[in-house]
C-alpha cells in the first residue's frame, strides 16, 4: 500500500517534496558516481522545479529525464523540454546532464531506439516524481491507449510511442518497466478530485487506471 501524505497547503508540500527530492538525490550520490531524477511536465510541479534548481546539489553527477514527452519541436509551447529547462534545469541545476526524449523525426517510432540507447545507461531512475490525470494516466500511460498493454508488461523496452485519444499530440514515454524499477518513487497530485480517484485507482485493474502499476512503493503528496 502507498504512503499518504497530507499537506495543510500547496505551498508547504512543493517545498517538502524539494526538501525529499534533494535528500534523496544528495543520499544516492553518496554510494553512486551518477544519480538519475524523472520528473513530469505540465505546470503542477513548477513550484518543485523552483526550488530544487536552487539547491546546492552535485548537479553535474545528476541525469534529468521527463517522465514522458509530446513529440512536438522545443519550440512549440507544448514542449515538456521546454518547461523543464525554464523551470528546472537553470541556475544550480543547470549543471545537470538532460536526457532528450525528442529528436527531430517526424514521428516518434522513428527516434525510439537512439532516445532508448541514450537513456539506458542512466537507469535505474534514483528519483522518480510523477503526477496524475483525471483519468488515472501517469506519464503518457493513457487509458485506451494503443501500446499501453505492451507499456504494462514486464518485457516492455525502456521507451515506447504512445498515442490516445486524450493525449492530443503522439507521445514517447517511460514504460511500466522503467518506473516500477525507480529506486524511489513520489506522486504529486492537488485537489478533492484526484484525491478520489486515486483512491479508486487501487481497486481497478491496471490497463483502467494506469497509475496503479507505481503505486505499491510510491509516496503520495497532496494538497487541497
Amino acid at each position: 500500500m502507498y504512503e499518504f501524505i497530507s499537506y495543510p497547503d500547496r505551498e508547504a508540500m512543493m517545498l517538502d517534496l524539494a526538501d525529499r527530492i534533494a535528500g534523496e538525490l544528495s543520499e544516492t550520490l553518496l554510494h553512486e558516481d551518477r544519480a538519475t531524477l524523472s520528473v513530469p511536465g505540465g505546470t503542477t510541479p513548477g513550484p518543485v522545479f523552483d526550488v530544487l534548481s536552487e539547491l546546492a546539489l552535485d548537479w553535474s553527477r545528476i541525469s534529468v529525464v521527463l517522465n514522458d514527452e509530446r513529440w512536438v519541436a522545443e519550440d512549440s509551447p507544448r514542449s515538456n523540454t521546454a518547461l523543464l529547462k525554464k523551470r528546472l534545469l537553470t541556475s544550480k541545476a543547470s549543471e545537470a546532464t538532460l536526457i532528450p526524449l525528442y529528436a527531430p523525426a517526424e514521428c516518434p517510432e522513428d527516434a525510439l531506439d537512439g532516445l532508448a540507447e541514450g537513456l539506458k545507461p542512466h537507469l535505474p531512475i534514483s528519483v522518480l516524481l510523477l503526477g496524475m490525470g483525471t483519468d488515472m494516466h501517469t506519464a503518457s500511460l493513457f487509458p485506451g491507449a494503443d501500446n499501453l498493454a505492451a507499456a504494462l508488461d514486464d518485457r516492455a523496452p525502456p521507451l515506447m510511442a504512445m498515442r490516445a485519444e486524450g493525449a492530443g499530440e503522439p507521445r514517447i514515454t517511460l514504460t511500466a518497466p522503467v518506473l516500477k524499477g525507480a529506486m524511489r518513487t513520489h506522486i504529486l497530485i492537488t485537489g478533492p478530485e484526484k484525491r478520489e480517484v486515486l483512491e479508486n485507482a487501487a481497486h481497478l485493474p491496471v490497463r483502467e487506471a494506469p497509475i496503479r502499476a507505481v503505486l505499491g512503493r510510491a509516496v503520495v503528496h497532496w494538497a487541497d
